[in-house]
C-alpha cells in the first residue's frame, strides 16, 4: 500500500491525512502462482487489484486464443483502477510471475474518492497515466522494429520501477519469459531472443533471467525511440 501511496503522490499532491487514508483501505490478501488468469474476460468484479509482488499482464485475447498483452502492472501499481468505473472486465489480467495481490473493493474505494476531492483526482489521474501507457505500447508494436520495441520497453520499465523506489535506473528485476516478451510485443520468441543477443552485443542491455542491466542508458534510448512525456516524468 506504501508503493501505490508513493505512485499517487508522484502525480498528486496528497496531504498527510490522505495518504494515510489510503493506507487505512481494507484489503484482501490473494496468492497467486505463475500463470495464472485470475480476472477474466467478461468477468464482474467488485474489487480492484493492487500488486503487492510480482508481476501482472492486462492482455486481450482472439478466439482462438492467441493473446496480446496491452499492459504489464509491477509493484505498487493497481492493474484494474479502471475497473471502479467499468466494473465488467473488458481485458483480463494474469499473473506473469508468481504475485501477490491486494484487492480494495469498489465501495472502500468509492467511499475514499467522495471523502477526499484530492483521493478522487489521484485515482483519475492514475487511470488516465495508465491509459498514456497502453496507447504508447501500441505505437510500439504498430510502427517500431523489434529492436526498437524491446529497447523502448525496457526503458519504460527503469522508469517506471525507478519512481517506485525499486531500481536505480540502470538495474531492475524483470520477472518475464521471452516467451512472454512475444506476446507484449508481437514478436515471437525466438525473435525476442535473437533482439536481445543483438542489444547485448551493442553493449545496449543485458537481460540474465530476470536480471535487467542497461549498459547505455543514451544509447537505449535513442535506439527505442524513447520519451518519458507520456510517463509525466521529465526528471527521470
Amino acid at each position: 500500500m506504501e508503493l501505490f501511496v508513493r505512485r499517487l503522490a508522484a502525480h498528486s499532491d496528497l496531504d498527510a491525512e490522505e495518504r494515510d487514508a489510503v493506507l487505512q483501505l481494507p484489503v484482501q490478501l490473494l496468492e497467486v502462482r505463475s500463470n495464472v488468469d485470475f480476472v477474466r474476460l467478461g468477468e464482474q468484479i467488485d474489487h480492484a487489484c493492487l500488486v503487492a509482488e510480482g508481476l501482472v499482464g492486462k492482455f486481450g485475447q482472439t478466439e482462438d486464443g492467441r493473446r496480446q498483452i496491452v499492459s504489464v502492472h509491477i509493484p505498487g501499481e493497481m492493474a484494474d483502477l479502471s475497473s471502479l468505473m467499468m466494473p465488467q472486465a473488458a481485458t483480463a489480467l494474469n499473473s506473469l510471475s508468481s504475485t501477490t495481490i491486494l484487492r480494495v473493493a469498489h465501495k472502500d474505494l468509492r467511499a475514499l474518492g467522495l471523502r477526499y476531492p484530492s483521493i478522487a483526482t489521484a485515482f483519475w489521474r492514475s487511470s488516465v497515466l495508465d491509459g498514456a501507457i497502453v496507447a504508447q505500447w501500441l505505437v510500439n508494436v504498430g510502427r517500431r522494429d523489434a529492436r526498437a520495441r524491446l529497447a523502448h520497453l525496457f526503458c519504460e520499465m527503469a522508469v517506471r520501477y525507478r519512481l517506485l523506489d525499486q531500481s536505480d535506473g540502470r538495474r531492475y528485476t524483470l520477472p518475464m519469459t521471452q516467451e512472454q516478451l512475444g506476446d507484449a510485443l508481437g514478436l515471437t520468441s525466438v525473435h525476442v531472443n535473437r533482439t536481445l543477443q543483438h542489444l547485448r552485443e551493442e553493449k545496449l542491455l543485458r537481460v540474465e533471467r530476470s536480471a535487467v542491466t542497461i549498459m547505455d542508458w543514451k544509447a537505449l534510448v535513442r535506439a527505442g525511440e524513447f520519451d518519458t512525456l507520456y510517463l509525466q516524468r521529465p526528471d527521470l
